[in-house]
């Protein structure tokens, strides 16, 4: 018999196979303090993580608020319930991660640009509107679109922005 077969195989990281286990073993190791047993090296990528998650939220709800918005202001007779809802939703959301991470109040304006983008093709794709027909300038700003009380006005026929 060889060494190697003598060996016992080598035991499964829980980080790879079981996240949920992996961090309540991480968390009862930072209760207990016995932090020399701490996975340092996946536990920093992980805490990184969470403010990139929180980033790529705001971003993702602003996106869903535009299209509403943009649903909102050129499709006035087709109007709903669930279109104020979800506008008033995405904002209050949006308001909460701002209030628990008062450091990323700068950050729906840094991504307004690319989330309007966005906002577009969601509301052609669900409108079927043709996207280059919604104005290439947002025709709200982002204090207006995170506002709780402030919804767009249908366009004037001779402004179509």
């Amino acid at each position: 018999m060889s060494n190697a077969a003598l060996k016992p195989p080598p035991v499964a990281d829980p980080y790879e196979t079981d996240f949920y286990l992996w961090t309540q073993a991480q968390a009862e190791l930072l209760r207990t303090r016995r932090f020399e047993e701490l996975d340092l090296e996946n536990l920093i990528d992980e805490v990184a993580s969470v403010g990139g998650s929180e980033r790529r939220e705001i971003g993702n709800r602003l996106v869903v608020l535009l299209g509403h918005l943009l649903k909102w202001k050129y499709q006035p007779g087709a109007r709903k319930n669930g279109w104020t809802a979800t506008i008033f939703e995405q904002r209050t959301q949006i308001a909460l991660i701002l209030r628990a991470s008062p450091s990323l109040k700068p950050h729906p304006a840094s991504v307004f640009a690319a989330s309007y983008l966005s906002g577009r093709l969601l509301a052609s794709k669900e409108t079927g509107i043709d996207f280059t027909l919604f104005p290439e300038v947002p025709p709200f700003t982002v204090v207006q679109a995170l506002d709780l009380d402030y919804l767009p006005k249908e366009p004037d026929l001779l402004d179509q922005s």
